[in-house]
């Protein structure tokens, strides 16, 4: 009888052809919601505790008897502290994984955001906020990488866009809730509230996420860190994406940092609760992040950014308005087109990196980080010198820069194109 006839092989010897199974979750299957719940409080606590002092910087001002210039570095030092920390933090996470340094990071911080209450003047308050953001520095690139390692490529986007989402609700629940706690009992009590929910919701991440299933331990060898750093820095597209993130948080930062201090003056005189609940335009923030996925589905990359800059630019136009509704509506446009910014950036960060993933998401959120301390204190600064005119000019001045280097990157692929089909 014929090997045809019997259903045998007619290879000799030949094992079995064995399907290869994609371990990594997808949404819809085991993990992938206790993961996105996990990394969404992550956000949460890492923007509410970051960003706890800002919409606090009248207040604080007024205890301490210092200029918005000076008390901005309560911002600026947690920013900076996360800055200059994230690369060596993401290296630690290739050596022991990035749920534990994720974890330990939330631990730290949300330590440190228990003390900042008792700061007894402004240059410890400033020193706590240092520690405090270098401590959460293991957060940004360590979540990224892990959802790069454990988040099927399809569904990456949106898995981030669903974590930076949680990074705009914990940066408006914290300034809405600072806002009005401040407003009865004071700053101290009201960034206390912060840090307790803090640690609530890093508890609730260690429970929740799963452990890592595609995790492959690094060196922790400085020459090797030093060659993936160098690697990725002459890389043209990652360094584009690494300008374009601090140019869009050069923005952010700086209106954020300032819109307290415009609202409390003429002509709107507004208290510090109704101020803090202006920060419930980050609400769109949440809805661009999380839907950054489809922007680039329908639009490409470059058409996302391209997008999401003309909002802010049209935003921060807006916001020049003597009227409190085209105020708030400038404030909804550049929140939105922040967000969704954002999102693209970090994400094609993590789909161009083809190793030391870690370490291209730590430049990118070094330079992220970088853009806030900047835009905070320069923010600061041009209002002092201009008033909010010299605030949206810094602003907008970020903004043509994201456009043009985009412009550049455009050219530079279609002109690749061209060789490609020449060759």
């Amino acid at each position: 009888m014929s090997p045809a006839s019997t259903g045998a092989s007619t290879t000799v010897g030949a094992a079995p052809a064995v399907p290869v199974v994609d371990s990594r979750m997808a949404p819809g299957g085991p993990g992938y919601r206790r993961m996105s719940f996990a990394l969404f409080l992550a956000g949460v606590a890492t923007f509410a505790l970051l960003y706890s002092t800002q919409a606090l910087l009248p207040l604080i001002s007024g205890e301490f008897g210092v200029a918005a210039s000076e008390a901005s570095w309560t911002v600026a030092a947690a920013t900076g502290g996360l800055a200059l920390f994230v690369l060596p933090m993401s290296a630690l996470s290739e050596r022991f994984g990035r749920r534990t340094v994720m974890t330990a990071s939330l631990a730290v911080a949300v330590t440190v955001g228990l003390l900042v209450p008792f700061a007894p003047n402004l240059t410890v308050l400033v020193v706590l906020r240092a520690v405090q953001g270098a401590a959460l520095a293991g957060l940004p690139a360590s979540a990224t990488a892990y959802l790069a390692e454990e988040v099927r490529p399809k569904a990456l986007v949106t898995a981030i866009g669903l974590f930076v989402a949680g990074n705009s609700v914990g940066g408006m629940s914290g300034r809405v809730i600072t806002g009005w706690v401040a407003q009865e009992w004071g700053w101290r009590i009201a960034v206390g509230v912060i840090g307790v929910i803090a640690v609530a919701c890093a508890v609730a991440f260690r429970l929740l996420l799963p452990a890592p299933r595609n995790f492959k331990p690094g060196s922790l060898r400085p020459r090797v860190l030093a060659r993936t750093v160098r690697e990725h820095l002459s890389n043209p597209l990652l360094c584009r994406l690494y300008a374009i993130g601090a140019l869009f948080m050069t923005v952010f930062g700086g209106v954020y940092t300032v819109i307290g201090y415009r609202l409390t003056e003429a002509p709107f005189s507004l208290p510090q609760g109704i101020i803090g609940s202006i920060f419930l335009v980050y609400l769109v923030g949440t809805v661009s992040a999380s839907t950054a996925g489809r922007l680039v589905g329908r639009l490409g990359r470059r058409g996302a950014l391209y997008a999401a800059g003309g909002t802010t630019a049209t935003g921060l136009l807006l916001s020049l308005a003597g009227s409190l509704p085209l105020v708030l509506l400038g404030l909804v446009l550049i929140t939105g087109g922040f967000f969704a910014g954002h999102a693209v950036a970090s994400s094609a960060v993590s789909k161009t990196a083809a190793h030391g993933r870690a370490q291209a998401s730590a430049l990118y959120q070094s330079a992220y980080y970088v853009g806030s301390s900047a835009g905070s204190t320069v923010g600061a600064l041009a209002f002092h010198a201009g008033g909010w005119t010299g605030t949206v000019t810094v602003g907008l001045l970020a903004v043509l820069g994201v456009v043009t280097i985009t412009v550049f990157g455009t050219r530079a692929a279609r002109l690749q194109r061209r060789l490609t089909t020449a060759a």
